[in-house]
């Protein structure tokens, strides 16, 4: 039989799917099955742009005051008690992810495999892979038993691939009694004003650390972001340090980035940072001890000091 109909969980995110999901879209497509997605909220919105990923339909549930992850999850569970399973449930490492594969997990009692960055079907063998110890080994898991499977992955471990394909079908999904999970209302919702590109989609990452010396300094890094039409970031110290949100952390706890360049500035290179940063396909780091680990993975060492290198920096892009 093998694998023949996927479900995708996509984020929308500003009126578009996210890069993540279109990422996950790609790789469902890869497998040779139908792709289904699921997304909470409007998918007329968002059917043309998910279509063109390949998505053949897009069940859209409206949870109004509910919270996202509850309403979806029951829709799901919904569906697949009414004969409509699919074999894998793909969803994104992301906070919205999580929330709908933990209770989805629960409620059809099935593992939920992730952090995973490939999967592989081999006929009606499921096997993901998923980093462990600072991405140093690689774990290839089997599923085992029944399906649904559910796995998630990390952002950036495929590359999102368009096929020009026509707008997908939009089925409204009815949202069953919640219970007491329902009884939860978001009463207010608070966005991060934010501009330039997003630090998990940036071609161009500037991140700086505790090098930076204070945090009136992590406006260098701004600067320099801005002038290469790039994100800013940060390691975990600082971010702790309270110099900076944690929306800018790029590591193990934080935000998995791949951008074309990636600047590190005063950032030591500890292994939970790099986890976050190593596969950018080109590292440039910036730090005054020519012994960090950060020159390890560097493609571009310079071995100086960070308040005189990156004012320089700032001036000759100025002055282009």
């Amino acid at each position: 039989m093998g694998i023949n109909n996927i479900w995708v969980f996509a984020q929308v995110a500003n009126g578009a799917p996210t890069s993540g999901s279109l990422e996950l879209l790609t790789k469902a497509r890869s497998m040779g099955a139908t792709v289904s997605v699921w997304v909470a909220g409007d998918g007329a919105a968002v059917a043309g742009a998910l279509g063109e990923f390949g998505a053949s339909k897009v069940f859209a549930v409206s949870y109004g005051s509910n919270l996202a992850g509850v309403a979806v999850a029951s829709a799901m569970k919904a569906s697949i008690d009414a004969g409509q399973a699919p074999d894998l449930v793909m969803f994104p490492q992301s906070y919205e992810g999580r929330d709908v594969m933990a209770r989805l997990s629960v409620k059809v009692g099935r593992t939920v495999l992730t952090n995973n960055v490939e999967i592989v079907a081999d006929g009606e063998s499921v096997t993901v892979t998923t980093p462990i110890f600072g991405g140093n080994t690689l774990v290839a898991t089997t599923f085992t038993g029944g399906t649904p499977y559910l796995a998630a992955f990390r952002p950036k471990s495929f590359v999102p691939e368009s096929v020009a394909g026509s707008a997908a079908e939009v089925v409204v999904v009815n949202v069953p009694d919640l219970g007491a999970t329902g009884a939860a209302q978001v009463i207010a919702v608070h966005v991060e004003e934010t501009t330039g590109p997003k630090l998990d989609e940036a071609n161009i990452v500037v991140s700086g650390g505790r090098g930076l010396g204070e945090s009136a300094k992590y406006e260098m890094i701004e600067s320099l972001a801005k002038l290469l039409k790039g994100a800013p970031g940060a390691s975990r110290a600082i971010v702790d340090a309270g110099w900076v949100p944690y929306s800018y952390q790029v590591g193990q706890t934080g935000k998995v980035v791949k951008p074309s360049v990636y600047i590190a500035c005063g950032i030591s290179g500890a292994t939970q940072h790099m986890v976050g940063m190593k596969g950018s396909k080109n590292i440039i780091a910036i730090n005054k001890d020519k012994e960090a680990p950060i020159f390890g993975i560097a493609d571009l060492g310079i071995v100086g000091d960070l308040h005189k290198v990156l004012p320089k920096l700032i001036e000759a892009l100025q002055g282009r």
